[in-house]
């Protein structure tokens, strides 16, 4: 698998984008994803990620996009952010990637006001219109799983059927190690996504709440989790999330410690 960075890392530490995709070449890495909304980049600063990830020979792998709007009970809301991931899906085929990262929101009201299974169904419907037109631009969306209470897909199962129920081959499954150990996921349970599962994140954390550290720096056992990946033999790349640096002057240094202690994971579990 390719070992790839986010490249939020460098825009919480208030580093340019064409100076952050120069140190990912740098440190070494093979690809990236890049965290950036359409709808919020003007042309200059799009054209520029484009740009620069070719000139620095850095292939963009992934788009990340959160989008809670699409669970929402109002029509109006739920229409606005299809077109928002529309706009996203647009971005990725212009900038050659392989899928977008989609981070779906939480039951609203404790699930006391709209019954859960309601908003269940508008995510199934909104996503599997985003995969029919995902499909048509050759291009694939990877659910992320989040780690919290009320999250729609908080683990295994609840990810297991929902990609099941959309029903649609580009509609798949992100993999991401901390989330499933404060979700209590075990490493065998992915056992489960095999053949549903095209891209992964990788942080530490401190098992108690999101952390998103340098491998190394928290209390993951990395090796049982990179195994089970080895096994579903995905053709795809495993990138660094890296969020909120304590110490954003140093951001570099944290990256760098953050790429050499996957990439050892990674050589050790024979995943790169």
């Amino acid at each position: 698998m390719k070992l790839g960075l986010i490249n939020s890392a460098w825009a919480q530490a208030g580093r340019e984008t064409a100076w952050g995709i120069q140190k990912t070449k740098e440190i070494g890495f093979d690809c990236i994803d890049i965290f950036a909304d359409p709808f919020d980049i003007d042309i200059k600063e799009r054209l520029l990620i484009k740009r620069e990830c070719d000139r620095q020979e850095l292939p963009i792998v992934s788009i990340c996009c959160v989008a809670v709007g699409l669970l929402d009970f109002n029509a109006s809301v739920r229409r606005f952010h299809l077109e928002r991931c529309i706009a996203y899906l647009d971005m990725c085929y212009e900038y050659e990637a392989e899928n977008l990262l989609l981070v779906l929101g939480e039951y609203i009201w404790n699930k006391e006001v709209i019954p859960p299974a309601e908003q269940w169904q508008y995510g199934i419907e909104t996503c599997r219109e985003l995969a029919e037109y995902a499909d048509e631009l050759g291009l694939k969306i990877a659910m992320e799983l989040e780690p919290f209470s009320l999250s729609l897909l908080n683990n295994v199962e609840t990810m297991n059927r929902f990609i099941d129920e959309v029903n649609h081959p580009a509609l798949q499954a992100n993999i991401d190690i901390s989330h499933l150990l404060l979700a209590g996921v075990q490493p065998a349970e992915l056992g489960q996504l095999n053949g549903k599962a095209i891209h992964v994140h990788i942080s530490d954390c401190d098992g108690k709440v999101h952390g998103d550290l340098p491998p190394g720096r928290g209390v993951v056992d990395f090796p049982p989790y990179l195994e089970e990946i080895r096994k579903l033999d995905i053709d795809g790349t495993i990138s660094i999330e890296l969020e909120y640096s304590p110490d954003p002057n140093n951001i570099e240094a944290w990256v760098r410690e953050a790429y050499e202690s996957t990439a050892k994971l990674m050589s050790e579990s024979g995943l790169r």
